[in-house]
C-alpha cells in the first residue's frame, strides 16, 4: 500500500483532501465531485477527437513536406504556417505537445514549434472573438499584436540561444515518446 501512495502521491493527496472536504462539509465533497466528473466527462468528448487528428497528422503529413514547410530554412513562411495552425486549433493547451512533438520528429524549425505552442496557448480564434465581444476591438488587437510580437521575438531568441545540440537532444528526446 505504502509503495502505490509514493507512485501515486497526488491521487492520495486528493483523497486526503476529499476526506478532509467530508469531515468539514459533505456538500462541498459532493460538489467537488460532481465537477471532477464534468470535467472528465468534458476531457473525454475532446480529447480523443484531438488525438485521432493528431495520429492523422502523423501518418499523413509526410516528413519531407514539414521540413519544406516549416523546416531550418523555411523563413517567415514557417512561422507564417506555425501561426495559422495554432490560431485555428482546437482544445486546451495540453493538446499542443502531442502536435509538437510530432513537429519535431517530422522536421520543424525549433523556433516554429515553440511559437507554434504560444499561440496555441493564447491567440486561437475562439478567444480572440470573445476577447472583441468582452473588452472591444482596439484594447484586443493591442494585447493580441504586442503578444505575438513578444512570440515572434521570443521564439526566434530562444532558437539563437540553444545550441545545436541541445536542439539534436530535443529532437532524439522527441523521437523516443
Amino acid at each position: 500500500m505504502k509503495k502505490y501512495i509514493q507512485k501515486n502521491k497526488f491521487l492520495a493527496i486528493a483523497i486526503i483532501g476529499l476526506i478532509i472536504l467530508t469531515i468539514v462539509d459533505i456538500k462541498l465533497t459532493y460538489t467537488a465531485l460532481n465537477h471532477s466528473f464534468d470535467n472528465l466527462i468534458q476531457m473525454l468528448l475532446i480529447v480523443p477527437p484531438i488525438f485521432i487528428l493528431i495520429g492523422l497528422f502523423d501518418v499523413w503529413v509526410e516528413r519531407e513536406t514539414v521540413i519544406k514547410l516549416m523546416g531550418e530554412n523555411s523563413g517567415p513562411k514557417g512561422m507564417l504556417l506555425a501561426f495559422f495552425i495554432g490560431a485555428f486549433s482546437a482544445g486546451p493547451t495540453i493538446t499542443a505537445f502531442p502536435v509538437a512533438i510530432i513537429m519535431i520528429k517530422k522536421g520543424a524549425k525549433y523556433s516554429n514549434v515553440l511559437f507554434f505552442i504560444m499561440i496555441w496557448s493564447s491567440i486561437k480564434l475562439p478567444i480572440v472573438f470573445f476577447q472583441v465581444t468582452t473588452i472591444g476591438l482596439k484594447l484586443t488587437l493591442i494585447i493580441n499584436i504586442t503578444m505575438l510580437l513578444v512570440f515572434i521575438v521570443s521564439a526566434t531568441l530562444a532558437n539563437k540561444m540553444f545550441t545545436k545540440q541541445e536542439i539534436e537532444l530535443i529532437e532524439q528526446k522527441s523521437l523516443k515518446i
